[in-house]
């Protein structure tokens, strides 16, 4: 049991890392052709070609459930549901209060709240994929808390 719990710990503090290693080296790398328009809207969908890497991660966290339930892999279970709930993080964080895709969470106002917008809009300032900084989600440089 606490190896499970250990395991999805791990694996949700982990993905902070590959969200940051993925954003910075994927989405603007070779990949930025479906990242750009999450800095430069270019369309008039809701969607956005940046939402693939939502897909992405959550086949990869169906593949670990499914590597639990065929018995491939005993920790798939915790490790997909850390990529899971990292996943809802991220959506609720990022998309909804960031980026207001869903009008909710309009009025946080505490200090890592307004440093972690301050650090994502600096991310945002740059249009296209060089000069870019702050690339994680949940922990950015101290330099924001010290700002707000």
């Amino acid at each position: 049991m606490w190896i499970q719990i250990i395991a999805f710990l791990g694996t949700f503090f982990m993905m902070e890392f590959m969200a940051w290693f993925t954003h910075k080296y994927v989405m603007h790398g070779f990949l930025w052709t479906l990242h750009s328009d999450h800095h430069k809207k270019d369309h008039d969908s809701w969607f956005e070609r940046n939402d693939a890497f939502f897909i992405f991660y959550a086949v990869v966290s169906i593949l670990f459930f499914l590597s639990n339930k065929l018995g491939y892999f005993n920790l798939g279970y915790a490790v997909g549901l850390g990529i899971f709930a990292y996943g809802f993080t991220y959506f609720m964080v990022h998309d909804i209060f960031i980026h207001q895709r869903f009008k909710l969470f309009r009025n946080a106002n505490n200090r890592y709240a307004r440093a972690l917008r301050r650090a994502h809009k600096m991310h945002h300032k740059h249009i296209n994929k060089e000069d870019g900084e702050c690339f994680g989600m949940l922990f950015f440089p101290l330099k924001y808390w010290r700002e707000v």
